[in-house]
C-alpha cells in the first residue's frame, strides 16, 4: 500500500494535469476571439452541426422506415412551423417535432 503522501501528490498532480488540459483550450482560443473568421465559425458553426444531424437522422428514418416517412415528413413540418412561430425556441420546437412523431407512429 503507498503511502499518504504519496497518494496525496499524485491526486494533486492529477487534478493539476486535468485543470491545464481543460483551461488550454480557453487561452489558445483568447487571442483568436477578435478573429472575423472565428466569430464567423461561432455564429455559422451551432448551425451547420444541427442541419447536418438533421439531415443524418432523417436519411436514417427514410431507409429504416420507408412506408413511414411521410410521418417523418409531418414531423419535420411541425418542428420547423413550432421553431419560426414559436420565437425560435430549439428546445420546444425539438420536443414539439418529437411528440408528434412518436403520437404519428404509435397511433396511427
Amino acid at each position: 500500500m503507498p503511502e499518504l503522501g504519496y497518494l496525496i501528490a499524485a491526486i494533486a498532480t492529477a487534478g493539476l494535469i486535468t485543470l491545464a488540459l481543460r483551461a488550454l483550450p480557453f487561452a489558445i482560443l483568447k487571442p483568436l476571439r477578435k478573429s472575423k473568421f472565428v466569430q464567423a465559425l461561432g455564429r455559422w458553426m451551432p448551425v451547420g452541426i444541427m442541419l447536418i444531424l438533421a439531415v443524418v437522422v432523417l436519411r436514417d428514418e427514410f431507409v429504416q422506415r420507408p412506408d413511414q416517412s411521410w410521418a417523418v415528413i409531418v414531423a419535420a413540418a411541425v418542428t420547423i412551423a413550432v421553431h419560426l412561430l414559436g420565437k425560435r425556441r430549439a428546445l420546444l420546437s425539438i420536443a414539439a417535432g418529437t411528440a408528434c412523431y412518436i403520437l404519428l407512429i404509435n397511433l396511427l
